[in-house]
């Protein structure tokens, strides 16, 4: 019997970029705070310093303003879950925009204001099924914000991870959105019934390959909260490290997803 086909999951429009100014408004006020000294912190990403992160939460709004700058794709549009696995090609040319736009917006304050300015005026303007041209293929602007949320949230967990003291709040439907996508990242890309997934209150999936349960409590559960599900998925902490630290709970033959993750990088 094939299996059944999973209608994709959806977004309320409003809802969603109201939660993506929320967490860039929760940014930009806590890089309002920052000194100098701070802004020259390391950060676990690489070479990148507090100020080049900085810099990237003005590209995650400014990539709206940017793509909906150029010609509509033709074709059909493609599916969000495409999106995470897409990003990691892109990460050395990520990278080098960010410094070069820290190095040229020495106000970064500033700098996230204006951005956001231009996607507020650039969602006015447009559609929600207005087609994007991203490394993931032709995606609708709708679609496309909601991927903003993942962009903010992980990176304000490495703003406050980066800063000692540093506690920027995470916007609740911000954080709801990004867990549900990356969650259906993972059942995307291993499809199947025999693992269930919770990251309560957000997101339940249903993925690898393997005898589909029916009715009943699932043989392979895999269970976390949500904060410690972005950074699996994304790589900031990996499995062993999750399951040794009780931050994460796998019953089951099917239930270890080491080899799955991160679905983000």
């Amino acid at each position: 019997m094939p299996p059944v086909k999973k209608r994709a999951r959806t977004y309320d429009p409003g809802r969603t970029r109201a939660a993506v100014l929320a967490q860039f408004g929760n940014v930009r006020e806590a890089v309002g705070g920052l000194t100098p000294a701070q802004l020259a912190l390391p950060t676990r990403l690489g070479e990148w310093t507090v100020r080049d992160l900085v810099a990237h939460f003005g590209m995650a709004l400014g990539a709206v303003t940017l793509l909906l700058g150029r010609p509509e794709p033709q074709g059909k549009a493609g599916a969000l879950v495409d999106w995470p696995p897409a990003i990691g090609p892109e990460a050395p040319a990520i990278a080098d925009r960010a410094r070069d736009l820290a190095e040229h917006h020495p106000d970064p304050v500033a700098h996230l204001a204006d951005t956001e300015r231009h996607f507020t005026a650039a969602l006015a303007e447009h559609p929600g099924t207005r087609l994007l041209d991203t490394n993931a293929g032709p995606l609708p602007l709708d679609d496309y914000v909601v991927t903003r949320t993942v962009e903010l949230v992980v990176h304000t967990d490495d703003l406050n991870a980066a800063v000692p003291g540093l506690d920027v709040p995470l916007d609740r439907q911000a954080l709801a959105a990004a867990t549900r996508l990356l969650a259906d990242t993972l059942a995307a890309a291993a499809p199947g019934g025999a693992t269930e997934v919770r990251v309560p209150p957000y997101a339940v999936v249903q993925c690898v390959e393997g005898p589909r349960h029916t009715r009943g409590t699932p043989p392979n559960v895999v269970e976390t909260d949500p904060l410690t599900w972005v950074r699996l998925a994304t790589g900031r902490l990996t499995w062993r490290e999750a399951v040794a630290e009780g931050k994460v709970t796998a019953s089951g033959e099917r239930a270890d997803l080491e080899g799955l993750l991160p679905v983000m990088s």
